[in-house]
Order: C-alpha cells, then structure tokens, then sequence
C-alpha cells in the first residue's frame, strides 16, 4: 500500500501557505478557505497514516472519528474552520453581497491559527505524541 498520507500532509501544509499569502493579499475570503482546505487535508492525512479512509469536508466530524479522539478545543476550532467551506465562495453563501464583503483581516487570522493548531495535532501525533 502506497504511502499516499504524505501527499495529503503536503498538500495540506502547501494550502496553509496558501491561506497566508491571501491573507498578506487582503483576500480574506480565500484565506478562510484555504485555511479550512489546510485542516480538511491534514486530518485525512492523518485518517489514511492510521488505515483508515476518510469521506467529507466536516474537519470537527473527521477530528471526532479519530481514536482517541483529540482535546474538545480542537474539535471546537475546527467548527470555526467548517464554516468557511462554502460561503467563503459563493455569492448565495450569505443573505446579500458578494462572499469576499463578508470577511476580513479577523476571520482570516481566526481561520489560520485553527488550521495551524489543526496541522500541529496531525504532526505530533504522526510523530507518536
């Protein structure tokens, strides 16, 4: 079986970086989004490190189904990071306006550090902590 967790891990962490050059750009909206792909990966990687497969973009479900399960405050921004999946992109994600009016320097620099945490638990528990 192929070692296929890695790409995810490293896709994972090139998204991260993704979400910080679009916050550095004022494109708030992208970096919340990124910043979820970041989480999103991340934790799959670790799904598919363990044997296991993992389906759906819920970063707080997919935390929720590792054993053990990680600390309540994780889960908890990972919440944070799954409202950024859709309507950080569409148009029809809010009641008017277009997504990008929607977000700024706060929400992005909320997203990056609940991806961050979120590769962070990935890393050390892929490294037996």
């Amino acid at each position: 079986m192929t070692q296929r967790w890695r790409d995810w891990l490293a896709q994972a962490e090139h998204d991260l970086e993704q979400a910080l050059a679009s916050q550095r750009d004022g494109r708030h909206d992208w970096a919340c989004f990124a910043a979820h792909q970041a989480g999103d990966k991340a934790v799959k990687a670790l799904h598919l490190a363990q044997g296991q497969e993992a389906w759906g973009h819920v970063i707080s479900r997919l935390l929720s189904q590792l054993s053990p399960p990680p600390s309540a405050d994780l889960i908890e921004g990972a919440r944070i990071l799954d409202n950024y999946y859709v309507p950080a992109r569409y148009p029809n994600g809010h009641v008017e306006g277009p997504a990008f009016e929607h977000y700024g320097s706060l929400q992005s620099s909320q997203a990056v550090s609940h991806a961050r945490n979120v590769l962070d638990f990935v890393h050390k528990t892929l490294a037996g902590g």
